[in-house]
């Protein structure tokens, strides 16, 4: 599948081949919906706590007698039906992450980058990179002349250092290596800017030819 090469200039630079088996497989929403629980449920932090009746403060004297008082009995004021007491069956400290089989994963990231292609939402950069001492407004009208407004750009093993500085500002421009790459990132965005690097490094790791 050949597509066009773009440059930050908005020019052309020659064309690259997209392997069929990552871009043009039939995108799968359930697999997506399953990869993105997943790496939601792994960003959790998991630091939610309630004190149960051994960790309130407060006595833990019986109240008044078992008998006699017309009451319905009662062993300590920490239980749970006292205003200041435990509560009972609340949030731990826990981890929320679980496992998912690689291959689902890995088709779940086939399935986004296939969407993307088919949407027609799929750019090729030859490179994501700027000049030594580059502002961030300079960046800022490369990028409105391209018309991209919520991008993420894929690019290869290491981000280029200047490219990260001068778009740190802009908000709707995420970079992210390609062993970053990742499902939930690829949806959020409407734009997907995969650089030439990005290209090979994203066919090595799923296995497709370059």
């Amino acid at each position: 599948m050949q597509v066009a090469i773009r440059t930050l200039d908005n020019t052309e630079a020659g064309t690259a081949e997209l392997p069929e088996a990552i871009f043009a497989a039939t995108p799968r929403a359930d697999i997506m919906a399953r990869v993105i629980h997943w790496q939601l449920a792994k960003r959790r932090a998991g630091t939610h706590k309630t004190k149960g009746m051994s960790e309130v403060q407060g006595t833990t004297k019986k109240p008044y007698r078992q008998k006699g008082t017309g009451n319905a009995r009662q062993g300590s004021l920490r239980a749970p039906q006292y205003r200041t007491g435990g509560v009972v069956h609340g949030p731990v400290v826990r981890s929320h992450e679980y496992s998912l089989n690689k291959k689902v994963r890995r088709l779940g990231l086939i399935s986004a980058l296939s969407q993307k292609q088919a949407e027609g939402k799929l750019v090729v950069l030859d490179a994501a990179a700027v000049a030594d001492g580059a502002k961030t407004a300079e960046l800022a009208r490369k990028v409105k002349a391209l018309g991209w407004r919520s991008t993420l750009i894929v690019d290869g093993a290491a981000v280029d250092a200047g490219f990260l500085r001068a778009s740190r500002n802009l908000r709707e421009i995420d970079i992210l290596p390609t062993i970053g790459a990742n499902v939930y990132d690829i949806l959020r965005h409407d734009v997907l800017a995969i650089t030439t690097a990005g290209l090979a490094g994203l066919a090595a790791r799923l296995g497709g030819a370059a």
